[in-house]
């Protein structure tokens, strides 16, 4: 049984589309998967199941449908993938606010259009850098004023998409490992 994190998009931002994490934590053992804990209330699960992470995501999304009554975009990365996202920190050595520097984790890799359009979106002193399901990204004048940060979207680039700060990303592994 390995390890998995899974990323929920677009839940518990203001008003709408509430989970509580109590609950979804209940529900994903009710379901049969293992050692269920979250992070914070943004959806973050780092849980224990037979499946890959390609499987998790087609599996959980009709469960949360079900559940709480509304689409809920899942990313989920094996707890391996997510150590590879972390040791292949092309911002490595670098003195940066880890809540200025996201990661966005894809469901699949995009077509290379949306990914030059993404690049010629980039205004110093923003950084991006695009590794396979991964796009990290720097944003040293903050991520809600963000041009860049507007454009790593599912409309955007055609596949689902949610990010998540550096700081996040590495306790996320933290938790995966614990």
């Amino acid at each position: 049984m390995g390890r998995h994190i899974v990323l929920l998009r677009g839940i518990n931002l203001g008003a709408a589309h509430r989970v509580a994490m109590k609950e979804l934590r209940e529900r994903l053992e009710g379901a049969g998967y293992r050692e269920v804990s979250t992070l914070l209330q943004s959806g973050n699960v780092v849980l224990a199941a037979e499946d890959d992470p390609a499987t998790l995501e087609a599996e959980l999304a009709p469960l949360l449908r079900g559940w709480f009554g509304f689409d809920i975009p899942v990313v989920a990365r094996s707890r391996d993938e997510l150590a590879a996202v972390v040791a292949g920190d092309p911002f490595a050595g670098r003195p940066l606010d880890p809540k200025l520097y996201q990661v966005s984790f894809l469901s699949a890799e995009p077509d290379s259009s949306p990914l030059r359009a993404l690049e010629a979106a980039v205004v110093a002193p923003e950084e991006l850098v695009v590794v396979g399901r991964e796009i990290y990204t720097w944003h040293p004048n903050g991520i809600a004023r963000s041009a860049l940060a507007k454009q790593i979207s599912a409309r955007k680039l055609g596949v689902e998409v949610t990010a998540r700060n550096w700081r996040t990303v590495t306790t996320l592994l933290e938790m995966a490992d614990g």
